[in-house]
Protein backbone atom coordinates (compact mmCIF):
# COMPACT_ATOMS: atom_id res chain seq x y z
CA UNK A 1 0.00 0.00 0.00
CA UNK A 2 1.32 3.44 -0.91
CA UNK A 3 1.30 5.91 1.95
CA UNK A 4 -0.25 9.32 1.42
CA UNK A 5 1.90 12.44 1.61
CA UNK A 6 0.35 13.21 5.01
CA UNK A 7 1.19 9.71 6.30
CA UNK A 8 4.73 10.01 5.01
CA UNK A 9 5.00 13.43 6.63
CA UNK A 10 3.84 12.11 9.99
CA UNK A 11 6.29 9.20 9.86
CA UNK A 12 9.18 11.44 8.88
CA UNK A 13 8.29 13.99 11.56
CA UNK A 14 9.54 11.62 14.21
CA UNK A 15 13.10 11.92 12.94
CA UNK A 16 14.94 14.26 15.28
CA UNK A 17 15.20 17.70 13.72
CA UNK A 18 14.47 16.38 10.27
CA UNK A 19 11.15 18.13 9.81
CA UNK A 20 8.37 16.72 7.67
CA UNK A 21 9.49 14.26 4.98
CA UNK A 22 13.05 14.73 6.26
CA UNK A 23 13.07 18.34 5.05
CA UNK A 24 14.30 20.95 7.54
CA UNK A 25 12.06 23.91 8.38
CA UNK A 26 8.77 22.12 7.82
CA UNK A 27 6.67 21.95 10.93
CA UNK A 28 5.68 18.41 11.85
CA UNK A 29 2.49 19.90 13.37
CA UNK A 30 1.30 21.80 10.32
CA UNK A 31 3.32 20.49 7.32
CA UNK A 32 4.11 24.11 6.43
CA UNK A 33 7.53 25.67 5.94
CA UNK A 34 8.79 28.84 7.57
CA UNK A 35 11.08 29.29 4.54
CA UNK A 36 8.10 30.88 2.79
CA UNK A 37 8.38 33.82 5.16
CA UNK A 38 11.78 34.68 3.65
CA UNK A 39 9.80 36.26 0.84
CA UNK A 40 8.30 38.75 3.29
CA UNK A 41 11.32 39.05 5.59
CA UNK A 42 13.46 40.18 2.65
CA UNK A 43 10.90 42.88 1.82
CA UNK A 44 10.85 43.85 5.51
CA UNK A 45 14.63 44.30 5.56
CA UNK A 46 14.45 46.52 2.48
CA UNK A 47 11.63 48.56 4.05
CA UNK A 48 13.75 49.02 7.17
CA UNK A 49 16.57 50.41 5.04
CA UNK A 50 14.16 52.55 3.00
CA UNK A 51 12.82 54.10 6.19
CA UNK A 52 16.10 56.03 6.50
CA UNK A 53 17.69 55.88 3.05
CA UNK A 54 16.69 55.39 -0.57
CA UNK A 55 19.66 53.10 -1.28
CA UNK A 56 17.47 50.00 -1.83
CA UNK A 57 14.57 51.61 -3.65
CA UNK A 58 15.18 49.72 -6.90
CA UNK A 59 15.26 46.43 -4.96
CA UNK A 60 11.90 47.20 -3.41
CA UNK A 61 10.38 48.35 -6.70
CA UNK A 62 11.47 45.03 -8.25
CA UNK A 63 9.73 43.01 -5.50
CA UNK A 64 6.81 40.86 -6.72
CA UNK A 65 4.08 39.09 -4.73
CA UNK A 66 4.24 35.30 -4.54
CA UNK A 67 1.97 32.67 -3.08
CA UNK A 68 3.40 29.83 -1.03
CA UNK A 69 3.48 27.50 -4.04
CA UNK A 70 4.89 30.19 -6.36
CA UNK A 71 7.65 30.96 -3.86
CA UNK A 72 8.86 27.37 -3.73
CA UNK A 73 8.25 26.61 -7.41
CA UNK A 74 10.51 29.53 -8.34
CA UNK A 75 13.19 28.73 -5.79
CA UNK A 76 16.36 26.73 -6.25
CA UNK A 77 15.46 24.67 -3.17
CA UNK A 78 16.24 21.06 -4.04
CA UNK A 79 13.23 19.66 -2.16
CA UNK A 80 10.76 22.28 -3.40
CA UNK A 81 8.36 19.69 -4.83
CA UNK A 82 8.23 17.87 -1.50
CA UNK A 83 7.59 21.18 0.30
CA UNK A 84 4.66 21.87 -2.04
CA UNK A 85 3.38 18.30 -1.55
CA UNK A 86 3.52 18.76 2.24
CA UNK A 87 1.64 22.07 1.86
CA UNK A 88 -1.06 20.36 -0.18
CA UNK A 89 -1.33 17.65 2.49
CA UNK A 90 -1.68 20.24 5.27
CA UNK A 91 -4.99 20.96 6.95
CA UNK A 92 -7.13 22.96 4.48
CA UNK A 93 -8.12 25.45 7.19
CA UNK A 94 -4.46 26.15 8.00
CA UNK A 95 -3.66 26.57 4.31
CA UNK A 96 -6.60 28.92 3.85
CA UNK A 97 -5.57 31.02 6.85
CA UNK A 98 -1.95 31.16 5.66
CA UNK A 99 -3.09 32.08 2.14
CA UNK A 100 -5.26 34.88 3.57
CA UNK A 101 -2.34 36.23 5.60
CA UNK A 102 -0.11 35.96 2.54
CA UNK A 103 -2.66 37.83 0.46
CA UNK A 104 -2.74 40.62 3.05
CA UNK A 105 1.06 40.85 3.18
CA UNK A 106 1.36 40.74 -0.61
CA UNK A 107 -1.33 43.43 -0.94
CA UNK A 108 0.35 45.69 1.61
CA UNK A 109 3.73 45.36 -0.10
CA UNK A 110 2.31 45.70 -3.61
CA UNK A 111 0.37 48.83 -2.72
CA UNK A 112 3.38 50.31 -0.94
CA UNK A 113 5.57 49.57 -3.95
CA UNK A 114 3.05 51.12 -6.34
CA UNK A 115 2.68 54.29 -4.25
CA UNK A 116 6.47 54.62 -3.92
CA UNK A 117 6.83 54.26 -7.66
CA UNK A 118 4.18 56.95 -8.29
CA UNK A 119 5.42 59.37 -5.58
CA UNK A 120 9.21 59.35 -5.74
CA UNK A 121 9.76 61.93 -3.00
CA UNK A 122 12.34 60.57 -0.54
CA UNK A 123 10.56 61.86 2.57
CA UNK A 124 7.25 60.31 1.47
CA UNK A 125 8.96 57.02 0.61
CA UNK A 126 10.66 56.89 4.01
CA UNK A 127 7.36 57.49 5.78
CA UNK A 128 5.65 54.83 3.65
CA UNK A 129 8.44 52.36 4.39
CA UNK A 130 8.09 52.91 8.15
CA UNK A 131 4.31 52.55 8.06
CA UNK A 132 4.38 49.50 5.79
CA UNK A 133 6.95 47.83 8.03
CA UNK A 134 4.78 48.53 11.07
CA UNK A 135 1.84 46.86 9.33
CA UNK A 136 3.87 43.94 7.97
CA UNK A 137 5.69 42.87 11.14
CA UNK A 138 2.63 41.59 13.05
CA UNK A 139 1.39 39.77 9.94
CA UNK A 140 4.74 37.98 9.57
CA UNK A 141 4.61 37.11 13.28
CA UNK A 142 1.10 35.73 12.90
CA UNK A 143 2.08 33.70 9.82
CA UNK A 144 5.13 32.29 11.62
CA UNK A 145 3.00 31.23 14.57
CA UNK A 146 0.51 29.58 12.23
CA UNK A 147 3.23 27.74 10.32
CA UNK A 148 4.85 26.56 13.56
CA UNK A 149 1.54 25.48 15.04
CA UNK A 150 1.79 27.84 17.99
CA UNK A 151 -0.96 30.15 19.19
CA UNK A 152 -0.81 33.79 18.19
CA UNK A 153 -3.30 36.55 18.69
CA UNK A 154 -4.73 37.21 15.23
CA UNK A 155 -3.73 40.61 13.95
CA UNK A 156 -7.27 41.18 12.73
CA UNK A 157 -8.57 41.02 16.30
CA UNK A 158 -6.32 43.94 17.23
CA UNK A 159 -7.18 45.91 14.15
CA UNK A 160 -3.50 46.83 14.01
CA UNK A 161 -2.14 45.78 10.63
CA UNK A 162 -5.34 46.37 8.71
CA UNK A 163 -5.79 49.71 10.43
CA UNK A 164 -2.21 50.57 9.58
CA UNK A 165 -2.77 49.57 5.95
CA UNK A 166 -5.95 51.62 5.74
CA UNK A 167 -4.26 54.63 7.35
CA UNK A 168 -1.23 54.29 5.13
CA UNK A 169 -3.20 54.59 1.91
CA UNK A 170 -5.93 56.97 2.97
CA UNK A 171 -3.63 59.97 2.63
Amino acid sequence: MIASAADQAEAAAGQAGAGVLGIPNISPKTHLSTDYLNHFNEAMMVLDILSTSSDCLEDFLAWRPRSYVEHFAGSGFSDRHMVVDAYEAADPNLRRTLDQLSDRMNALLTRTRDVMRADPGAARQQALAREAAAGLKPLIYEAAALINGTPAEPSSSKGGPQSAIDALFSR
